[in-house]
């Protein structure tokens, strides 16, 4: 019998790594990597291909077999930050008058610092759209293509409107083969200076872009696969090839958001800080309510409109090398031995650790002198990283990709604790310490920005060197931690099974039914252009009061949704996941409600009747996780009386300020998430949401706060 096989590529920036699995059952069937091709005439295309077709030889993988294939890329971030950029040509444009003047100033961009020397150069032309004429389109592109650009942009004061104008630009450029964004295209939000700029750092990338995708696609239909190929967004959404090459911008970040959703295919819990740990740096993020949390992008200081994962990269990772003097360890990183050119000591055979000697280097020009390498007696030299600290202290275990030779690292390290008048496991405490002292910040910091509750922190841990710091960080913060299966893979896994998503964004003070309506089929739309199926796509709107900021987040899957074969877990399983993740006994969680697809348990111990509580559905995931809620089970019709009598109820009053519940409804086999400051608004997007139901259908509704001290 024919298998239906999902296969998912992550290019990094060392190796791409391909995954396959089957499409039913979601288990990896095989696995392949190989050296990222940078220097390839195809570029990274080639070593896409090259895993691909070495995944499906070695594992007996018809391509007939397959019904997805997505890549991740690192290509639109390092051709930023490399400035391998082509030469932007804007049209602004705007009626004239007040309007005009303004919006002239607005589309005239100085060029786009990249850091490192490196910027996207920008040539500006404003036209009026009173009589404008396609010729005199024409003229402009081909003065300023005289002047060297060679992409262009058109960006019109409220052009997210009406785009007319910007499309005449398109066309015009599309005509002459010139590559172009129209900034509507790009973001629905009102801010022509960040709009336009926007779709400029778009366009400066389509060239180098649009390459690797026509020789990715040639190269993949070469290999027998017809199925289209997707690729990975910064949001941890994939999209067409097709849709990639008119907004690329959106693949930023397509690394960090490959391992994320990966994190989440393994993922029990529902909230949750992630670290994917690597040599030299560390990417840290958050999920919640299963979902990553995702924020604007900032390119060169700048802010654009770019959604991507709100991710925290930190150079102090399994390889980060420490900085030491006569009083014990001053740093660690963000110099790593990959850097340096050094072996780890944990990774060296202990015989070849003869006569350590501690040594001072700096590892580039212009680095504090105090890095710590350890001349042996051979002449060659290794380096001390939080790796060799971690297994010192006999953190790692042998199963993990970071497990290495603790006698070795010891030896190593006895050089260092006897320059320092110390022991060998004070420094390995040291040198975690300073990791701790550095990482736990951005945790709080984190956690703080999306209201994780600590009780609900659990950290989870991908890349290679996760095992290097993650434990010693769960047991100082008190906090449950887990390290997936095929972690080193697990980017890889996240493209694989990645869903496609959209965002539609527009600035409505006052939204109406209607308003609404119109922007989830807006963005179920786009869901279904960038190559999900009608029948999966659920759209989640949320309201920000303060900014009439709309938004409308559409995640489908590319073909109908696997079957599911996780089997389910009982009343009693629930109970005993719901006990552990609240840390009580299961004899203190009690059952609040349950459906044919959920269980809603509690503290019983809390006597108020509003303690921490946890949504579980019949395969054992925890939905949601609350550390202050209560729930009833009701028909459709009384929904507006039980929310109204939550509102009040589960209010807290805080100095000057009351902090109104989230509310999550169970309905179906689904969980939809609502929250506002605003009853009204809340009410109408609920409405909006159960409007499909008949009244007398059976939900329940939790109401869920912050936990009352």
């Amino acid at each position: 019998m024919a298998r239906s096989v999902r296969m998912g590529i992550d290019v990094g920036g060392t190796h791409t790594k391909a995954v396959a699995i089957d499409n039913e059952t979601h288990e990896i069937i095989g696995k392949s990597s190989v050296k990222t091709t940078h220097d390839d005439p195809r570029g990274v295309a080639a070593g896409v291909v090259e895993s691909f077709e070495n995944c499906l030889r070695e594992n007996d993988i018809s391509p007939s077999d397959v019904v997805f294939v997505a890549h991740s890329t690192t290509q639109a971030t390092n051709a930023l930050v490399e400035g391998d950029v082509a030469v932007v040509g804007v049209i602004g444009m705007s009626k004239g008058g007040i309007e005009g003047f303004l919006a002239k100033k607005q589309t005239n961009l100085s060029d786009i610092d990249l850091g490192n020397q490196k910027k996207i150069h920008i040539i500006d032309r404003f036209l009026k759209t009173k009589n404008l004429s396609t010729d005199q389109v024409k003229r402009t592109i081909d003065e300023m293509m005289g002047e060297g650009a060679q992409v262009f942009v058109s960006s019109m004061a409220f052009g997210v409107d009406d785009d007319t104008a910007e499309k005449m630009v398109y066309e015009a450029a599309t005509e002459k083969n010139v590559p172009s964004t129209m900034a509507s295209d790009i973001t629905k939000l009102y801010g022509l200076t960040r709009r336009t700029r926007t779709a400029a750092i778009n366009a400066s990338i389509l060239p180098k872009m649009l390459d690797t995708a026509n020789s990715t696609e040639a190269s993949v239909r070469e290999a027998g696969v017809t199925v289209p190929l997707m690729i990975m967004r910064g949001d941890g959404g994939v999209m067409e090839i097709s849709e990639m090459k008119k907004r690329p911008v959106l693949t930023m970040l397509s690394g960090p958001a490959a391992s994320v959703m990966g994190s989440l295919m393994y993922l029990r819990a529902s909230n949750g800080v992630y670290f994917e740990v690597g040599g030299t740096t560390t990417n840290i993020g958050v999920i919640k309510n299963g979902r990553p949390a995702i924020d604007y992008s900032i390119v060169g200081g700048h802010s654009t409109y770019i959604s991507s994962l709100d991710v925290r990269v930190l150079g102090c990772a399994g390889g980060s090398m420490v900085r030491a003097n006569k009083s014990g360890i001053v740093d660690v990183g963000p110099r790593s031995a990959h850097i340096a050119g050094l072996d780890y000591a944990v990774f060296t055979d202990p015989a070849k650790i003869q006569k350590p000697q501690v040594e001072f280097f700096s590892p580039k020009p212009g680095d504090p002198a105090d890095y710590v390498r350890i001349r042996l007696e051979d002449g060659d030299c290794v380096t001390i990283t939080n790796s060799c600290a971690a297994n010192v202290l006999g953190l790692v275990k042998p199963e993990y990709f970071s497990y290495g030779n603790a006698e070795a690292a010891k030896k190593a390290m006895q050089a260092l604790a006897d320059y320092c008048g110390t022991t060998v496991e004070d420094i390995a405490k040291q040198i975690m310490e300073k990791s701790y002292a550095k990482i736990e910040p951005v945790i709080l910091d984190l956690a703080e920005k999306y209201k994780l509750e600590k009780d609900q922190i659990s950290l989870v841990g991908v890349g290679g060197g996760a095992a290097s710091l993650i434990v010693y960080f769960a047991n100082k913060m008190g906090v449950r931690y887990s390290i997936p299966e095929n972690a080193e893979v697990i980017s890889s896994i996240g493209v694989a099974l990645s869903m496609v998503r959209d965002v539609v964004e527009r600035i409505i003070p006052n939204p109406s039914k209607d308003d609404i309506k119109a922007i989830k089929l807006e963005a179920m739309n786009k869901a279904i252009e960038s190559g999900a199926t009608a029948e999966s796509v659920e759209v989640h709107v949320e309201i920000d009061p303060q900014t009439s900021k709309v938004t409308a987040i559409a995640t489908g899957s590319t073909e109908v949704k696997t079957t599911d074969l996780l089997k389910e877990c009982s009343e009693e399983e629930a109970r005993e996941l719901a006990a552990a993740d609240m840390r009580i006994e299961s004899k203190d969680c009690t059952l609040l409600e349950k459906s044919r697809y959920f269980y809603i348990f509690a503290d019983g111990t809390v006597k108020d009747g509003h303690g921490a509580a946890r949504i579980v559905d019949k395969k054992g995931f925890i939905k949601v996780q609350r550390g202050y809620a209560a729930a009833k089970k009701i028909k459709v019709r009384d929904y507006q009386e039980t929310i109204r009598g939550f509102w009040d109820e589960l209010a807290v009053y805080q100095t000057e300020l009351i902090v109104r519940p989230d509310f999550y409804i169970c309905a179906g086999a689904r969980v939809m998430d609502f929250s506002s400051t605003d009853l009204e608004q809340l009410l109408l997007l609920i409405d909006l949401e159960l409007s499909a139901l008949e009244e007398d259908d059976e939900i329940i509704i939790v109401a869920a706060n912050v936990k009352q001290h």
